[in-house]
């Protein structure tokens, strides 16, 4: 389990980017879902002990990882969003190096090691290629594979799929839910809501700072039961349906706007029907009423 406390965080200029975070994450995959610039990477770097809170105490399996950050770094597997590599060397180099740092100095059991993780990457017919040619869902398996090494209590993985096309990612989330068995601590900072519904048995939103709600997914989706409703809409009636109504997201289908609402009372007007709620729904509903 992995506790945070009263985590706050002020930058130069007095920008808050933390503002007494509270999250308690159990073990498996949680979300940390929010739009970009609501503290999401504060956040993981304070918790991967690249960055000193301002306030706040972090505990993990019971070590206070701001007071042993040494202990802390030995149980902890990281992917940062920009993942740096030495484009010269290549990919069996790379984890070969990265696994000397994490304290696996016997030739043999590196080999191992670095085969294992290959094989579980789906890397191993490019071990031999320099890493400065990788697709950036190469790249992203790399760093999964490195943040894989010494077998961590806790995985934090920022942004992964930002920017891998629709296979890479799909690829992304079969290996990540690979990597979970029931003790690690999996933490999945995005902002892209599918990563949360697809992977994560828990979750929470954060928005400028602040930790707006913690749930399961299903949970979320409950919330929303009957109160979704969709409509093809003429361009002219739009304004009439946002003045009354709390639209969610309004996209061009066919040169016609698809209206999305949401309504806990009757259907908003004969237009619309019953939708079945996403986590999508859940999260554009919960920002807009903080803004």
């Amino acid at each position: 389990m992995l506790k945070i406390k009263g985590l706050a965080k002020t930058y130069a200029g007095r920008i808050q980017a933390l503002k007494s975070v509270d999250l308690n994450v159990p073990p498996g995959m949680f979300g940390l879902l929010g739009p970009n610039g609501s503290g999401k990477t504060t956040l993981m770097k304070i918790v991967a002990t690249l960055l000193e809170p301002d306030a706040g105490s972090i505990e993990m399996n019971g070590t206070d990882v701001l007071s042993h950050k040494d202990k802390a770094r030995r149980m902890l597997g990281y992917l940062p969003q920009e993942f740096g590599l030495y484009p010269t060397l290549t990919a069996e180099q790379t984890l070969d190096y990265m696994a000397k740092l994490k304290g696996v100095w016997k030739k043999q059991e590196r080999r191992a090691l670095i085969d294992g993780l290959f094989d579980r990457v789906n890397l191993s017919a490019e071990r031999k290629q320099k890493v400065g040619g990788f697709s950036g869902g190469m790249r992203q398996r790399l760093g999964i594979a490195q943040a894989l090494i010494g077998e961590p209590e806790l995985i934090i993985v920022d942004e992964p799929t930002a920017g891998l096309d629709p296979e890479e990612r799909l690829r992304f989330h079969n290996l990540l839910s690979e990597a979970v068995n029931g003790k690690t601590v999996v933490i999945l900072s995005t902002h892209i809501v599918s990563d949360v519904s697809n992977l994560c048995s828990d979750m929470a939103v954060i928005r400028r700072g602040e930790i707006l709600a913690t749930c399961k997914p299903y949970q979320a989706l409950d919330q929303l039961k009957d109160s979704v409703w969709e409509a093809m809409l003429p361009p002219d009636k739009v304004a009439a349906v946002k003045a009354r109504c709390k639209v969610i997201s309004s996209q061009m289908l066919g040169g016609l706007p698809r209206v999305r609402v949401i309504s806990k009372g009757d259907r908003p007007s004969e237009e619309f029907t019953p939708v079945t709620p996403t986590l999508e729904d859940y999260y554009l509903d919960l920002v807009s009423r903080t803004n």
